[in-house]
Formats: C-alpha cells, structure tokens, sequence
C-alpha cells in the first residue's frame, strides 16, 4: 500500500489555480466538482468544451479567434485543432512588460545577472528587427546551440515574433549529434555562445562551430553571444558575427508580431535516434502554447508571483516547457553548468538567493544528492519552496521519502512524466489532491491516457502499455521530410491503430494516480536524459577495433547506467587504452552523457531472424529476467554470455 505523503491544506486548495478553474467550468457547464476525479473525467469526455474553457482561462492573445475547437476527435494523428484563429506565441509570452524581473541566470563560473519583463521585451524586439533585416520571415528555421542563458530564449522569442521556427541542441553534443538535428531541418541562422562552463572548465565552442558550418551550407550567419570571454575571437567561424554587432542597436523599438494560423510550425524537436537518424517532429505554435499553459497554471499551480527554476539544458523539452512560463509572468532561473559543481549544494544555494518556490529536476540528479548525502532543508532557506517536480526517469519510493524528510516536509511532490514528442506531460502534478509514495498524482486534463494490457484492453492496477486514446493539441502536426506521413504513423499508431503508443510501462492506480515502471521499448535514461542507441553505434563501430556492439540501459541505483557490449575485431584485446578511446569518441560525437558506464567485451551480439539487435532481450538477462521470445532470434544462444557477469554487480 502506498504510503501517504502530503495533503494540501484547505486553503492551498482554494487559493490554487486549479480551484479557480473548476468554479469556471461550473459556472459555465452547471456542473458540481469540487475534486480531481470528477472534472478529470469530464474532461476527457468532454475534450472541446474542455480546451475552450482553457482559451478562455488562460486568456490566449489571438488578433482572430477560432471557429471551432477541433474537427474530428476520431482522427488520431490529423485531428485539426483551433481552425480559424490566428495568433503568435512569442506575444503571448511577452504579454507582461513592466519591471518584474523575467530572468535570473546563474552560469557556473558567472555571477546572477536578471532582466525585468520590460528589458526582456526591448532585448526580443532589437534582435527581430535585425532577423527581419536579414530577411528571416515566417517558415524559415532559427536554431541555437547554446548554453541554457537568457540569449537563448531572446532569440527563441525573437525568431518565432516572425513566424519562423525554432530548434535547440545543447552545446555539449558532438558535431555528428547536431548535425544528425540540424542537418535535416536546413536552418538560415544559428545561435551560438563562445564556449561554455563546466565542472569548473571553460570548454570552447567556437572549433566546433566552425567544423559544423563546413557541412550545414543552409547557414547564411552565426551568430556569437559572448559567454566565458567578453570579446570572443569570432575569426576562424565562416559567416560569424557577435551578437551585440548583429542585434538592432535602436531602444524602444515595437515589436510587429506576425500573426498565424495555431498550427503554424513552432518548434522543431527530435526523438532520441534509436533507429538511425533523429526523427524531427514539428510542433505547432498554438498547441504547445495552450497545453504548456494547462500545465503550468493548473497542474503546476504556476502564479506570477512565482519563481520557477528547472534543470534543463536546450536540447531537452524541459526547456521549452519552462519557458512558456513567461505567458503566466512568473520568473524563471536559469541554470548552465553541472549542478554539483563548486558542491553538491550548488542549486538550492541558488534557491535560497533567489527564492524559488517551484524546484523541477530529474531524478537522477535527485538520487545523486541522496548518495552525496545533501539535506538541503537543513542547510539551505527554503521557505519560498512549495513545490518540486521531478521527471526524466521514474522518481523512486526512497526518492520521493527523501525530498520529504530532508527538503521539506510541506510541499507539492509533482513526479512528472511524458515526452519530447507531446513537448509535455500524460501524468503529472494536482495542486489540490495528496502525493502518494512511488505515484504520479493522476493525468492530466483532457488527456485520455490508459495502461492497456496484453490484450490491448485498459487496466487498472495492473502493469501496462501507455496508450492516449484521443488527440490532443500539442500532437506533433507532422514529421520533417515525411510526406506520407509514414514515419509519424509508425512512431506511435502502428501497434493500436487510431491509438498514441507511448512506449512506457505503466500502471494506473485505483485512485487515479500513475505508477511509471521505465520505457517499454530500448530508449536509455541515464540521469533522466534519454539517449537513443543508434547514436552511440555510430560512433563505436566505425573503430576499427570493434566489430559489433549492443548497448543498454542497466537499473542501478536509483538510477540508469549506460553498458557497452563490444563484439572485438580480431587479435584485438580490451584495454584500458581501448577503453579511453571508445568513450573519447562517444563523448566527441555524441555528448558526456552517452558516455557508457562500462564496457564489456562479448562474442557475439543476438540479433533477431530480420537482423534486428535484440537490445531489451540483452537488458534482461543483466536483470535476471526471463526471456520470452527466443524464438524470435537467429542466435539466441549469444545471450548466454550476457548472464551473471561479475562487472555488472561492481560499480
């Protein structure tokens, strides 16, 4: 039996902005909520009248509104949402402009710089004018590699005030990582910082760049936002420009905010490159709008006189979500560099100094404080802090015991799940219902989520599929270069026609809440980030040394740690300069975190009669499980050698 952790008071319920939209919809639909459960299932039944009292509640800035909510509920992708209204949402996110501050930013080696609503307005409006000077116009892509600081979100909101659409990696991927991303998307401009911080090493980005541009000839301009140097050497970037040089140097410039369709291309993400090449799933401006702002307002209880901080970096959706938060007013703390470094405390120093009252991270960084025996309620002033949230992997029981006991005792646990596909959440935070231990609080509004069974039929309290049964608006409206729509239709509908398979394993509980047992399919999760194994093959077997490899996640400690299986080339042997070797080049191409935690060498890698590797099959015989389909594999007897092997029990 879950234990109880947490109930919100009366008056936290009646103050939160969940409440307040339950009296609307009473108001305006004669029904009598007065808890989750009953308006959750309204919702879901009632999806169009659901998303126009969300228009409605979270006063969505359209110069035209919609002539109905959605077309066809029962189409499942294609479903046409908001058809009629224009809009842009850039302003929406830059409808507050006066002295609140907007953005406080902490680099690792830097000191807290903030800029108010008003300063955040001026800084977007001088950099559109110049991307419209250059000619950038609704359609073209804008793409940053860029550290998490205040210039990426200028030049996300400046980029997307024209129309055009707007993609991220962070810059600690490897040249074959972003141009795996921004090679398919053909982009016009990159933004770029000098370099980066972290673990207390200032790390050049400049090199990278360069070699990057030599194969993205789509780039007319880079432009470089001065970071670890204050006049960065820009010489050796073909087509580089510093950034003060290219903004508009005018003050008090209006910004002309182009206004478009709601399913105009907002942003560009990209799944994890388990099957090959990144898939690039286009994303609507309006859909993500109005779902982020479900999100925030009443699932996350978001106010403007919140200051709301996430551990993010901008090649994860946990950047983009935070960033909508400007469309509530709140502030939001910005964070580059390694969250340990100069100690372990480092981020609730800096919610101490700058009194945030919602703390989102991953749970593994959540186990990573516990092994490093951190008590921030002990060592910290967090009595602006009402609420944590926690995604990436699945929070574990002793995670959620230990932000109770040695964060805070009273406060909102919100452990959130969804994906980068949906730029959002199906399960997540209720400001007005209990936190239960190892469980998600419930799913969210509108979102007709079950765990489906083995014979494709919901289940509660039982172990099953993640499916959504009905759209929803922040659906990617189309992959890039899919015409036929057939990579999107295999991503998610091939297995439950008409029906959005998720990948995750789960188990919807009798009270509504979610229990998330991992990805049901060969996605790994170290520290929350998912990594997609197709792009550490790409590295490892292009070594000489290696013949074959098979990756997987292993459970370890609260966590996931990456495993490398290395088939070797012949008279090869497994050194530690084999070993260096292999990581350096992951870590060049890829990112640190593809990093494997172990390699291993084996004979042979099992590969399935259509010359599939079988990744989850390795993942179970390191977790003692059984191995159920045998049958579909041309050399089953290779998974022998992945059984009781004495490095996996060693950290």
């Amino acid at each position: 039996m879950a234990k109880l952790l947490w109930e919100p008071s009366e008056e936290q319920i009646t103050r939160s902005n969940m409440y307040r939209f339950m009296q609307q919809l009473n108001a305006a639909h004669a029904t009598n909520f007065n808890t989750y459960s009953p308006m959750y299932e309204w919702s879901i039944n009632h999806i169009p009248e659901f998303w126009s009292a969300m228009w409605e509640f979270a006063d969505i800035i359209a110069s035209q509104s919609y002539e109905q909510v959605v077309d066809d509920l029962t189409k499942m992708p294609g479903a046409q949402w908001f058809e009629g209204a224009r809009l842009n949402f850039a302003e929406n996110l830059l409808r507050y402009r006066d002295e609140q501050i907007a953005l406080i930013f902490k680099g690792e080696a830097a000191e807290l710089r903030q800029l108010t609503y008003a300063q955040l307005y001026d800084e977007v409006a001088r950099l559109a004018a110049s991307l419209k000077a250059h000619g950038i116009q609704a359609g073209d892509r804008v793409v940053g590699f860029m550290p998490n600081m205040p210039e990426s979100i200028i030049a996300m909101l400046a980029a997307t005030s024209l129309g055009a659409t707007w993609s991220s990696c962070s810059p600690d991927f490897g040249i074959k990582g972003v141009l795996d991303r921004f090679g398919q998307i053909k982009p016009r401009i990159l933004f770029t910082a000098n370099g980066y911080s972290f673990k207390g090493k200032s790390i050049d980005s400049l090199q990278r760049i360069a070699d990057i541009i030599k194969k993205l000839p789509s780039i007319e301009k880079v432009v470089v936002v001065p970071y670890t140097e204050e006049r960065p050497d820009i010489g050796k970037v073909p087509k580089a420009v510093h950034y003060n040089d290219f903004r508009s140097a005018d003050a008090g410039l209006k910004i002309n905010f182009e206004q478009l369709p709601f399913n105009h291309p907002l942003y560009i993400m990209y799944s994890s490159g388990t099957t090959g090449l990144p898939k690039c799933m286009v994303q609507s401006a309006g859909g993500i709008l109005i779902h982020h702002l479900k999100e925030l307002m009443l699932h996350t209880d978001l106010k403007r006189e919140d200051t709301i901080f996430y551990f993010t970096t901008c090649g994860w959706m946990m950047w983009n979500w935070l960033v909508s938060s400007l469309g509530v007013g709140a502030t939001l703390v910005l964070f580059d560099g390694n969250p340990f470094h100069p100690h372990p405390g480092a981020l609730w120093e800096l919610a101490e100094k700058t009194k945030i009252s919602v703390f989102g991270t991953s749970a593994g960084y959540i186990a990573a404080l516990q092994n490093a025996g951190v008590k921030p309620g002990q060592q910290y002033d967090l009595s602006a802090l009402r609420a944590v949230l926690s995604t990436g992997s699945p929070l574990s029981i002793e995670g959620f015991d230990f932000i109770y006991n040695e964060i805070k005792s009273d406060l909102q646990l919100a452990s959130i799940s969804g994906g980068t596909d949906l730029n959002g959440c199906f399960a997540l935070g209720n400001p007005m219902g209990p936190v239960y231990s190892g469980e998600l609080q419930c799913r969210g509004l509108a979102m007709k989520v079950e765990a489906f069974g083995s014979d494709g039929r919901p289940v509660i309290d039982q172990k099953g599929e993640l499916v959504c049964t009905a759209p929803f608006p922040s659906m990617p409206i189309y992959f890039w270069d899919d015409p036929d729509g057939q990579k999107y239709h295999s991503a998610y509908f091939d297995v439950y026609p008409n029906i959005w398979r998720h990948g995750d394993f789960i188990e919807i509980t009798e009270r509504g809440g979610v229990i998330i047992y991992g990805r049901s399919d060969a996605t790994l999760n170290p520290g929350g980030v998912r990594i997609g194994t197709a792009e550490i093959y790409r590295q490892v077997e292009q070594l000489e040394e290696i013949d074959d490899s098979v990756v997987v996640g292993q459970n370890w400690k609260n966590d996931v740690r990456v495993i490398l299986f290395v088939v070797l080339a012949k008279g090869v042997a497994l050194t530690d300069a084999l070993k260096q070797k292999i990581k350096q080049t992951i870590r060049a191409n890829a990112s640190p975190r593809h990093v494997p935690a172990k390699i291993i060498s084996v004979p042979a890698v099992p590969y399935t009669l259509n010359m599939k590797k079988v990744e989850l099959a390795v993942k179970k015989v390191i977790e003692n499980q059984p191995v159920l389909n045998k049958d579909a594999l041309g050399n089953p007897e290779a998974l022998d050698d992945y059984a009781n092997l004495k490095e996996l029990q060693e950290d």
